[in-house]
């Protein structure tokens, strides 16, 4: 009986055959494949899954293979129009809602351990398993179609797949069926609070949590962290960048930015983003480098938008010095470019990478293969001192003025003849230094200031 059920359940998956081009991705990925939470001994006590109007036999059998049995109806793909006949409402944006990670190697957010996943997990599949109506979305992460991680999002909340599916990019059907390591975001918004704080996971009142494993390249959204956007964005980044990193993309912490027939890769704090938004083309930090070009990592929720750019024409490193001693544009060298990127000064602080989400890669390591990449697409790179300090820029006017010289400096650096990098005498690069060697022993040899 065990191998029949083993059989039905593979032949719901669709496994693909194994092809040369996704060989090496496949490799990489099985350490993080999901492994389901259903034993063999329960396995043995499914039945077959009821038909309807809205049931296929096939998609319960693979949400099956996830832990969550159907007992009613399962709707796949709903459209925005249909899951508000469910009852789905945009919900208000939440912030602040803890989010713990598996697998986070910069030390970010709060970790969770294995059991206490194993636990949550456990316990969320079978709150959907009692929801009558289970709502499921497929989409991808990344909006090329090489470059991607599929997603498939298995929620009780028509709410929730109307928020996601406005944050996923959209993917051919049963793409996530074929894919070889799709990611699984599971949603139970009606969970009881209590169970959360009995297996020692913080909540918030009324509110939620969001739990990671990047491991099993899964996602768990309880109570109302659906309606988070901006964690649920940098979980999603973090499980999905080893299987993005797999199939030859580059998951960087940069916004696109368009200025004439120019396709730049713009690195930059919020603030400096938030005062040129009308120039810069994405309006989340999440791209995707590759051999084939640049993509946004989110939908923006703009329809018109182009899912894949050519390869960026310049990198724009932009640094924060009010003492002057960082010039106000200069040109670097690969290994000076790779050097500033992990480091991210601004103004005192470092923000490695650019970034303060989690993530499965060490910057380190992600600065390495930054470095390959300009190299192999020699791609020239600049560093921009935004010469703002830790003044806030707060008025609409000031903002406007501060944005369009920003916008400026950016245009003119890709139109002039830029000198190279040549910081004034100080003791500027003694704190570069002290702050890389203190979180990194050894660098590439062309790793430089």
């Amino acid at each position: 009986m065990s191998l029949l059920i083993r059989r039905l359940v593979q032949r719901a998956f669709n496994f693909p055959t194994t092809t040369p081009a996704t060989s090496s991705a496949i490799s990489f990925s099985r350490r993080y494949a999901v492994q389901a939470p259903v034993s063999e001994e329960e396995a043995k006590a499914v039945v077959s899954p009821r038909k309807g109007p809205r049931i296929s036999n096939g998609l319960n059998w693979a949400l099956a293979g996830k832990g969550v049995i159907v007992q009613d109806k399962s709707h796949y793909n709903l459209s925005s129009s249909e899951l508000k006949h469910f009852g789905g409402t945009i919900a208000e944006s939440l912030s602040g809602i803890p989010v713990h990670v598996r697998g986070d190697v910069t030390g970010r957010t709060p970790k969770i351990s294995k059991a206490e996943y194993g636990k949550l997990l456990k316990h969320v599949t079978s709150h959907i398993s009692s929801i009558s109506d289970v709502f499921v979305h497929d989409g991808a992460v990344g909006s090329s179609l090489i470059c991607d991680a599929k997603v498939r999002v298995i929620s009780d909340s028509p709410s929730a797949v109307l928020s996601l599916s406005n944050v996923l990019w959209k993917t051919p059907t049963r793409a996530v069926s074929h894919d070889s390591c799709p990611l699984t975001v599971y949603v139970a918004t009606s969970i009881s609070p209590n169970f959360l704080e009995s297996i020692g996971l913080a909540s918030q009142v009324n509110s939620g949590l969001l739990a990671a494993d990047i491991e099993r390249s899964s996602l768990i959204l309880c109570g109302k962290a659906f309606s988070n956007t901006k964690s649920i964005k940098d979980a999603l980044a973090a499980v999905a960048e080893p299987v993005i990193s797999a199939r030859g993309g580059l998951l960087l912490s940069a916004r696109l930015l368009v200025s004439g027939d120019s396709v730049v890769l713009l690195f930059a704090t919020e603030d400096v983003i938030k005062s040129c938004s009308s120039t810069v083309l994405s309006a989340d930090a999440g791209v995707i480098l590759s051999s084939d070009g640049v993509s946004s990592l989110f939908q923006t929720g703009d329809s018109t938008t182009l899912t894949l750019f050519k390869l960026p024409s310049a990198v724009i490193l932009a640094s924060a010095d009010s003492s002057g001693i960082l010039p106000s544009a200069s040109k670097l060298s690969p290994g000076q470019a790779a050097y500033h990127f992990l480091a991210g000064y601004q103004n005192g602080k470092f923000v490695p990478a650019y970034s303060n989400g989690p993530s499965a890669l060490d910057p380190l390591e992600l600065a390495k293969s930054f470095l390959s990449k300009l190299k192999d697409h020699q791609i020239p790179s600049f560093l921009v001192n935004v010469n703002k300090g830790d003044k806030k820029v707060t008025g609409k006017v000031e903002k406007r003025a501060f944005g369009n010289k920003l916008v400026k400096l950016i245009q003119s650096t890709l139109s002039m003849n830029i000198p190279p990098f040549n910081p004034k005498a100080g003791d500027f690069q003694s704190m570069y230094k002290n702050f890389v060697s203190s979180k990194h022993r050894e660098l590439p040899e062309e790793f430089c200031f």
